[in-house]
Order: structure tokens, then sequence, then C-alpha cells
């Protein structure tokens, strides 16, 4: 391009502009993906919303947490959060500006936990905006009741979402897998997430053991990888089978990677694994690690 633009000018040529601005630009999204982007809506600049729900994890003493976190945040500016063992303040909280988001959150609100992990579903979000845009499917491992995969798909244009949603679990506990049991894991849970999506036919729920279940159905090209397993020698064989066909500028999403305790081992390993590939996992106040595939 710098040897065009050389010759051109020697023979008092004008330069390629459009050459240039093509070759700077990436390809843009067609029209059916653009139609599904949500429209941003504008908050006065005055409102601040605050969050606050005392459900959280890995304290003897719930009661004085939440106690606590009441006082603190009495006394702190508005826009303050506090749920997910996230207490915050002086914030945007633009989850809650998100009007567009808000209705796809409510809507899929099954339990107190869909509810408490509100900025884990909105990062969720955000990284599906800029995924549906890039070339690739949307995969979930760990989709368990679907209520994730369904609130990015309705934040997206609902049954007009344009991208195939990937969704597996093994859907029911087995005591020979490492990580803790999930209370609504059972034998009826695959009907029912199945039942969920009935009217989604770009969603496929995949039942069955990773990495053995890829056998029966894997998309080629990923551009949205959210990995929920929690344990690692899961999430490592997911990395394994997944991560190279994520095609540039996806976005992976570790849900567990920057919780401690039972889930630390996760982060170990997957340090490793991204280490071997000179890559740094960014982790977030959420608990979530986030990477962006080159």
């Amino acid at each position: 391009m710098r040897l065009t633009r050389m010759l051109r000018k020697m023979l008092g040529g004008a330069p390629d502009r459009a050459a240039d601005a093509g070759a700077l630009s990436a390809p843009r999204p067609d029209a059916a993906v653009v139609n599904t982007l949500p429209k941003l809506s504008t908050p006065p600049p005055d409102q601040l919303f605050n969050f606050f729900m005392p459900l959280f994890w890995g304290t003897a003493n719930p009661e004085a947490v939440a106690a606590s976190a009441k006082a603190i945040v009495g006394q702190a500016n508005s826009g303050h959060h506090f749920a997910d063992n996230f207490l915050t303040w002086g914030r945007n909280m633009s989850m809650l500006d998100d009007r567009p988001f808000v209705q796809a959150w409510e809507s899929n609100i099954e339990s107190p936990s869909d509810k408490a992990i509100l900025w884990r579903r909105y990062v969720l979000a955000c990284a599906a905006y800029h995924c549906v845009q890039l070339d690739g499917d949307f995969v979930e491992c760990g989709a368990y009741t679907g209520v994730g995969m369904k609130t990015v798909i309705d934040y997206l244009g609902g049954k007009s979402f344009p991208k195939n949603f990937w969704g597996y679990d093994v859907f029911e506990h087995d005591a020979s897998m490492l990580n803790h049991p999930m209370p609504e894991l059972g034998s009826g849970l695959f009907d029912r997430v199945r039942k969920k999506f009935a009217a989604y036919p770009q969603v496929k729920v995949m039942k069955g053991l990773i990495p053995r279940v890829f056998a029966d159905g894997c998309p080629e090209r990923i551009a949205y990888l959210h990995i929920d397993l929690n344990q690692a020698p899961a999430e490592v064989a997911a990395l394994d089978h997944l991560f190279e066909r994520m095609v540039p500028g996806g976005i992976l999403i570790l849900d567990d990677y920057e919780w401690s305790g039972e889930y630390r081992p996760q982060k170990l390993a997957e340090d490793q694994w991204f280490d071997a590939r000179r890559y740094r996992v960014m982790p977030l106040p959420t608990g979530q690690g986030l990477v962006i595939k080159r």
C-alpha cells in the first residue's frame, strides 16, 4: 500500500482514499444483524440507579455482612451496588441505564441468583453486542437453566437473534464430576431448557459431558464463548477444543475465573493454559475473566 501511494505521488495522481479506508476498516455486519442491535437509551444526566440485593456467598454470618453493607451504602454516594459479593459506590450503573437490557434481564429472572448477578449478565450482554457483529456462532459451556443464554438472545433481537447459539451442559449431576452440584440439575432440566427455546430455532441445546459432547455437534467458527463449568478439567477441555475456533476479535468470558475458594483451581489451570499461548486473562470485579481472541 505504501509503495502504491509513492508511485501515485511520483506520477502526480491523487491518493486512493477509498482504498486506504478499505484497508483499515472491518467488514460491516449485514442488515439482519444491524436490525437486531438494541438502541442505546439515554438517561437523564442527573439520574443514578442503585442496586442492593444482599445475596452473596462465602461468609459464616450473612446477616452481619448485609447489615454492614447497608450501613456503608447509607454513607456513600449514589450509584451503589451490593450483590454477588460485590460492593461498590459512585458508579454510573450503566446496566440499569440500558433499558433494552433491563427488559431482557427482568423478563428472564427465575431465581434470586438470576437477579443478584445483574452485573455479570450485563458483561455477557455487552460482549454479545460486540460479537454478534462478527462472523461465527455463539457458544455457552454450562448452559444450566438457559437463563443466561436467553437474556443475551432477547437483548439482541429475541426470536430474530441472527446467530446460531450452542448451549452445552450435562443437565444432571454425576457424582463422578468434580464440581459442586447445582440446585436445579436433575432429570427434567434438559427437557425444560429445550422447551424454553422451542420458539428459537437458532438455539441448539446439547446434552453431554465436555469434551465428548462436541462430537454430537460443534460450530467451526465461534464469535462468542462463555464458559461456566465450575471445574478446571472440563473448562480446560473446552478451551482445548473451542478456543482455536474463535474468530479474531471474538470474546471469551470465564464466569468463575476471579472467584477464590473452591473456584481458584480454575484460575490456576487457565492461567497456565493461556500463558502458553501468550495471553493474559483480564480479571473483572464481577469475578469473571475476559479474553479477546487475536
